[in-house]
């Protein structure tokens, strides 16, 4: 088995609770709300939203996915971290085992946050991925968060 890893990290102007809430807390209904050609629907298959609970994503008619089960791995409210792994689906292609990120917002000091976001690749035997490939999954993570960035300014009172 082989791994990849991939770090995003990217700047905000959104304050770190809020983009936390948004990104992790309530991502299940807001981004079927605003990326519905993304993501159609988000249902919980097991558990209360904490520790071990698995998801089913249905992904919308803009995905070449049908969906996906992950599990959550971890969840710290206070500190603003998340991880959660793809466990089985067509995303995983053949070629993955699973894939894991790891989610942290970090507070800056005017006021807004720094996202940063790692993704593990689990490869099954010696398969190899192509940096078209990884790019091409970075474009999707910084549309989903560009995305909910926006959507978080233009409704302040959300």
């Amino acid at each position: 088995m082989g791994v990849i890893t991939c770090d995003i990290e990217i700047t905000s102007s959104v304050p770190a609770a809020r983009m936390f809430e948004a990104i992790v807390l309530d991502s299940d209904n807001l981004i079927p709300k605003i990326m519905p050609q993304a993501i159609e629907s988000v249902e919980i298959l097991e558990g209360d939203g904490g520790v071990g609970t698995i998801k089913l994503v249905n992904f919308g008619e803009g995905s070449q996915f049908k969906s996906v089960k992950h599990r959550v791995d971890a969840l710290d409210k206070e500190n603003f971290t998340h991880s959660y792994s793809i466990v089985e689906g067509d995303v995983l292609m053949g070629i993955f085992e699973s894939i894991t990120y790891h989610i942290e917002i970090l507070a800056t000091a005017d006021g807004g946050c720094i996202c940063r976001n790692r993704s593990i690749y689990n490869t099954k035997g010696d398969v190899q991925i192509t940096e078209e490939k990884i790019k091409e999954g970075k474009e999707k993570t910084m549309a989903m968060f560009e995305a909910i960035e926006a959507y978080l300014q233009e409704n302040q009172d959300d």
